[in-house]
């Protein structure tokens, strides 16, 4: 299915020097164990591509996004044979079921591959946010649900935490376990003619290089470096909303230019929740947080591209 990988931007391959964080007791997958990252870029589109947007801990609403899209029976086995999908981002805060969509993620992308599709979900500012240990939208049951993960109490990260809290620091903090996981995910992509991001890419984006955000963002969030400047603020691609607020117009002039600068039709994104799936721009941008987590009380839905045309998948009642 992929016919290469290009990067793009001046920088885009370039290494970079950067101030290395120490190692910490917490980290137990080794770069060696784990699979090799997804490529910024796959040329060849699909013959079904299916996005799907934010979750936020809800299992139930994400299971039913999946199963409406023809994906996952009611064992959470993989049915979609060939079909590539992407989740843009949000897998955590706000609900009860953070680590079960993990593993469920985890598990969809080993089992796709295996049949010969794709299952990638991507970084949001959730999940950066709880590399940084801004733990502000979590739930209860969410410290609950990481409360076993083993950490060194001599460290000095733990020291002001409420009990209970070390745990979930430990899985995220940049090196630990889940913060290595997830580091295998892309902050945004490009797959056929269509890129996918959780909040937008700009112009400055592509010249920095779409490669580049990714490979330094996985560094820093197994403890290799410091967090990439670009990731950060309200123009990051995990942040963005100039295509997606629902209070000022899409500016679909940057729009335009991004797509040209990256030769590709139209840019798939979440984080602003919307109450159903939808374009803007001519349709050259489409708009799938639908809000489908209990903390929003959406319906989920999916998009789905096939030979060129963008259909909004819903439950039927």
């Amino acid at each position: 299915m992929w016919r290469g990988i290009i990067c793009l931007g001046l920088l885009a391959c370039q290494a970079t020097k950067e101030s290395v964080a120490p190692p910490h007791t917490e980290q137990t997958t080794t770069v060696a164990e784990r699979v090799v990252p997804p490529p910024t870029i796959i040329e060849e589109m699909p013959a079904r591509l299916v996005a799907l947007g934010d979750v936020h801990g809800d299992l139930k609403a994400a299971r039913r996004a999946l199963r409406l899209s023809g994906l996952i029976d009611f064992n959470d086995v993989w049915i979609g044979g060939t079909t590539v999908v992407v989740q843009t981002g949000d897998q955590l805060d706000r609900g009860d079921k953070e680590e079960k969509i993990l593993d469920l993620f985890e598990s969809l992308g080993e089992q796709a591959h295996a049949a010969g599709g794709a299952f990638y979900s991507l970084l949001g500012n959730h999940e950066i946010m709880n590399v940084e240990l801004d733990f502000r939208y979590v739930t209860e049951a969410g410290w609950l649900d990481f409360a076993d993960y083993p950490y060194d109490p001599t460290d000095e990260i733990y020291a002001e935490l409420e009990e209970g809290q070390q745990g979930r620091t430990a899985a995220f903090r940049p090196g630990g376990p889940w913060a290595v996981t997830l580091s295998d995910h892309n902050v945004l992509m490009v797959i056929g003619d269509t890129a996918f991001v959780h909040g937008g890419i700009h112009p400055e984006h592509v010249d920095y290089g779409l490669t580049k955000i990714n490979s330094q963002t996985r560094q820093w969030m197994r403890g290799e470096r410091s967090k990439p400047n670009i990731m950060s603020g309200d123009d990051s691609p995990i942040w963005s909303r100039l295509y997606s607020d629902d209070d000022v117009p899409p500016d679909c002039d940057t729009l335009q230019q991004t797509l040209d600068m990256l030769g590709i039709d139209r840019m798939v994104v979440g984080h602003s929740v919307w109450p159903e799936a939808q374009q803007v721009c001519d349709g050259k941008v489409w708009l799938i947080d639908v809000g489908m987590a209990t903390a929003y009380n959406g319906i989920p839905m999916a998009v789905e591209i096939v030979d060129d045309v963008v259909t909004v998948l819903r439950e039927v009642e």
